[in-house]
């Protein structure tokens, strides 16, 4: 007869200490933040290029009337321009509301870097000598989870302040070429390194929410 061992159970997953137990929720809340950014930056994008259409198109027919200039194009040109600006500013409006979204996202993302540093600073208070710590994970000391969320957080605080200063200027500016080029600013977003994406998978490994 088989003996029956009672009240031990072999647990499936290493339990995780406090400390190891928030960076991995905040790892897959930076991932679903960022998820959340990108959709937002493409549809604003799509109404920063609506912007930019409709900037162009005025500026041509603003060309096209000063070479022409006659009493009755002139008031059929301020009807469209009335018409213009109602709907200027309507798209305006609309990518101001996609700019709150992307402060919100980026606010988060910030709070979710402090969080990281302060699990950082109590690891240091605790653990003064390095030969004292211990990984929470695989092979990423605390400090360098700390590094990538600053990293992140930094890169996404720069490219919302470069948007919203594209925001404030799409609408006003009278030069072709200078809004196509904050167009193209908006859609590359060049403070965001091609690396980041890495990162971010290498920490959801790292964390255990994606298999190794």
């Amino acid at each position: 007869m088989e003996a029956k061992t009672l009240g031990i159970a072999t647990p499936r997953e290493p339990v995780l200490s406090v400390s190891a137990r928030k960076i991995k929720d905040n790892a897959a809340d930076r991932h679903n933040l960022i998820l959340k950014w990108e959709s937002l930056n493409d549809a604003s994008f799509t109404t920063a290029s609506n912007i930019a259409n409709l900037k162009v198109s005025l500026l041509s027919k603003e060309k096209v009337e000063l070479e022409s200039s006659s009493p009755a194009s002139s008031e059929k040109g301020e009807k469209a321009n009335l018409e213009y600006d109602k709907e200027l500013e309507a798209l305006c409006e609309k990518l101001q509301v996609t700019l709150d979204g992307l402060t919100k996202i980026q606010m988060k993302m910030e709070k979710l870097s402090s969080t990281t540093k302060g699990i950082f600073e109590l690891e240091n208070y605790h653990y003064r000598e390095e030969s004292n710590r211990f990984l929470l994970f695989h092979t990423w000391p605390t400090a360098f989870f700390y590094e990538i969320f600053h990293r992140l957080s930094s890169a996404y605080k720069k490219e919302l302040l470069l948007k919203h200063t594209i925001g404030a200027e799409l609408a006003h500016t009278a030069d072709c070429n200078l809004i196509l080029t904050y167009l193209s600013m908006w859609l590359h977003q060049p403070y965001i390194e091609s690396g980041s994406k890495l990162q971010l998978e290498s920490m959801l490994l790292e964390t255990g929410h994606q298999a190794l």
